[in-house]
């Protein structure tokens, strides 16, 4: 069964050894910079948008590349439970990841704090004035 872990600055989704075979990859890796919105889809099916490209494509089952008229999009998705769909802007090469994955809640509330954390703004160092205009 597919992952999505952060590793240091980047989301990747790691697939099983199957799944590789079938996808043609070992992971899909994003910088957590990338990362517009993470939120859990409960119908699996709604996170698909686009025709298949590479990867197998089966009832219940969609693993690999998706092409549409905004990008592509990497699904590892399955029937039965709920999906992460992970929602990408610059300088990500995908425009959405969206992945079946156990603890999908949990799952989201990582990535968003490494999102926030890469987006938040830097603490202006101590004892520097801030800087005056006009």
């Amino acid at each position: 069964m597919a992952r999505l872990v952060v590793d240091g600055d980047d989301l990747v989704l790691r697939l099983s050894w199957r799944e590789r075979l079938a996808a043609g990859r070992r992971e899909v890796r994003v910088p957590s910079a990338a990362v517009v919105r993470a939120d859990v889809e409960p119908d699996w099916w709604r996170c698909l948008r686009g025709t298949p490209r590479r990867g197998r494509w089966r009832p219940g089952r969609c693993l690999g590349e998706r092409r549409h008229v905004r990008g592509r999009d990497f699904v590892a998705v399955r029937a039965g439970g709920p999906a992460v769909r992970v929602e990408l802007g610059s300088p990500a090469s995908w425009a959405r990841l969206a992945v079946t994955v156990p603890g999908p809640e949990e799952v989201v509330r990582r990535i968003r704090r490494a999102a926030d954390a890469r987006t938040a703004p830097e603490p202006a160092s101590r004892g520097e004035a801030p800087a005056r205009t006009g």
